[in-house]
């Protein structure tokens, strides 16, 4: 078994691609990277919003709210990036 920097075995363990956090990682369909849990949570709610403001804004409908939400989200995403 391989060990880490400090004698330990997450040095085998691939970090979270946002937060690099060295937990176990899951996979989203058609991203390469992967993400701890609570980060691919937040990965997939940004891609539905994206996709949800998309939708609403072809239709002409309002979608100040979904923008708000996914404006809390990335400000989200972007501290826990930027505490790794």
């Amino acid at each position: 078994m391989l060990l880490g920097p400090k004698c330990s075995e997450e040095g085998s363990i691939p970090p979270c691609s946002v937060c690099g956090q060295r937990k176990e990682l899951v996979d989203l369909p058609g991203r390469s990277e992967k993400y701890c849990l609570a980060c691919s949570a937040d990965v997939a709610t940004s891609i539905l919003l994206k996709t949800e403001i998309d939708a609403a804004t072809m239709a002409g409908q309002e979608a100040r709210g979904l923008v708000a939400e996914f404006a809390q989200l990335s400000k989200r995403l972007l501290e826990r990036a930027q505490s790794a």
